[in-house]
């Protein structure tokens, strides 16, 4: 029984004598971790501060949107990574330590993500170069189906919003490198209409009947080159084309619009459009 006593005593001892030689480097060490966090805290809300006054003062600057959410990012990237320099700097950690992590890190982080580096490249170019703004909308040649009004433009994505509304995330890497269209960057489109008329149909009377529809229209641009035409002898019709400038915005009314006004003016004035025929001649055998 003495013995366990002892022993017992000899364990509180120690350890009474181990928190008494440690308990002050733990106890400076804790202080360290908090005011650590304390300032990554409030650093953070600086940096948040910070980014949206250059946003708003590039704003008021008239400067492009996509360039204001490139730098943007960018911006909160350095920010953050200059933030976590500080704080270790300032709590004991070697710049010589620091400077030689970041360098292997560099190298091992860059050999991981060659795309991503490829990506920010590709912002940059794409920010440099603006084949395209936010709000335009663009569509990529080498991606099927790749189109869309431009949302955003950030360090290492472009996102598109779709007709139907879905989000379409591309890396800036291979949007640099593909072939755009930029369907909105002009403030004029010009429309082309085909609409085939049967063989028995007045030629003169179809054209005439276009013209006044493109003339008589709101949207339609009549000092700009508008003109109707034959533009092909089919098999089954005689196929008429107009061509007419409007504004880029109201492409879609317009075309829909005019393809009903057509229809209805050469429904009233006789003018048929005639559906696809195959002519079959039947020889008698004698």
């Amino acid at each position: 029984m003495d013995q366990e006593i002892q022993e017992a005593k000899s364990l509180y001892y120690g350890y009474k004598q181990y928190f008494s030689d440690y308990l002050p480097a733990l106890t400076k060490l804790g202080l360290k971790v908090v005011m650590a966090l304390l300032v990554f805290v409030g650093g953070r809300k600086v940096i948040q501060w910070f980014v949206s006054f250059i946003k708003k003062s590039m704003e008021r600057a008239s400067v492009d949107k996509g360039v204001i959410q490139f730098t943007g990012s960018l911006l909160r990237i350095v920010l953050y990574i200059l933030l976590v320099f500080s704080i270790a700097t300032h709590f004991g950690v070697k710049e010589s330590s620091i400077a030689a992590l970041l360098g292997t890190a560099g190298v091992t982080v860059g050999l991981a993500l060659q795309g991503g580096l490829a990506n920010i490249a590709g912002g940059i170019m794409l920010l440099i170069f603006k084949p395209f703004q936010v709000g335009d909308y663009i569509i990529i040649a080498q991606q099927n189906g790749c189109e869309g009004t431009v949302y955003k433009i950030e360090i290492c994505y472009t996102t598109l919003i779709s007709i139907d509304n879905k989000h379409i995330v591309i890396p800036n890497g291979t949007l640099s490198g593909s072939i755009i269209t930029n369907v909105t960057a002009r403030d004029l489109r010009k429309l082309e209409i085909k609409v085939g008329i049967s063989y028995d149909s007045d030629i003169k009377k179809a054209k005439a009947i276009l013209e006044e529809i493109l003339h008589n229209d709101e949207d339609t641009k009549d000092d700009q080159g508008m003109v109707v035409f034959v533009d092909e002898l089919g098999e089954s019709a005689v196929v008429m084309g107009l061509r007419v400038w409007v504004a880029t915005e109201k492409y879609w009314p317009a075309r829909w619009r005019l393809n009903e006004l057509i229809k209805e003016a050469f429904d009233a004035n006789g003018i048929e459009i005639p559906y696809n025929q195959l002519q079959v001649h039947v020889k008698k055998q004698i």
